[in-house]
């Protein structure tokens, strides 16, 4: 399964934060991206939300903290338990590895990454979730591992 192209119009921030070395976005920044996420929408919709796509698209360009705050919304609205709310816990986490790493904290990657392989086993069915492959996850996270890996 491809990884879906960034919704249309997407605003990147002018730069990525990492915690202790600048500052953060203003608090309002990702208000908009966050509010594609309704009250009412369908677990099987969350895909399709431009949170749940300009996360990935964060993730993708090394945005990792403000791909953690968009997903966030996106799995507040997922079903507990579900293949979704595992999908987008084993997003943000690996979104939080790849910070930590930015942060030189190779050990902290090293777990998380292991974080995320545990939500990726708990998603059902394999073939996909939310129009993701669950071998493209992992192979992102095992790249991530490789580096934290390598930073030891």
């Amino acid at each position: 399964m491809p990884w879906p192209d960034p919704p249309e119009g997407l605003i990147f921030p002018p730069f990525a934060y990492i915690p202790g070395k600048n500052s953060r976005h203003p608090e309002n920044f990702f208000e908009d991206i966050k509010a594609s996420v309704t009250r009412d929408i369908c677990p099987s919709d969350l895909q399709d939300t431009a949170a749940f796509k300009a996360g990935l698209a964060y993730l993708d360009a090394g945005y990792f903290w403000e791909c953690h705050e968009v997903l966030e919304a996106v799995w507040m609205r997922t079903e507990d338990p579900s293949p979704e709310r595992e999908m987008v816990q084993a997003l943000i986490q690996l979104a939080n590895a790849k910070l930590k790493l930015l942060m030189d904290k190779p050990r902290a990657a090293l777990r998380l990454c292991d974080m995320v392989v545990a939500h990726l086993a708990r998603c059902h069915p394999r073939d996909g979730v939310l129009g993701l492959g669950i071998d493209c996850v992992a192979r992102r996270t095992e790249i991530a591992r490789t580096d934290a890996i390598r930073a030891l």
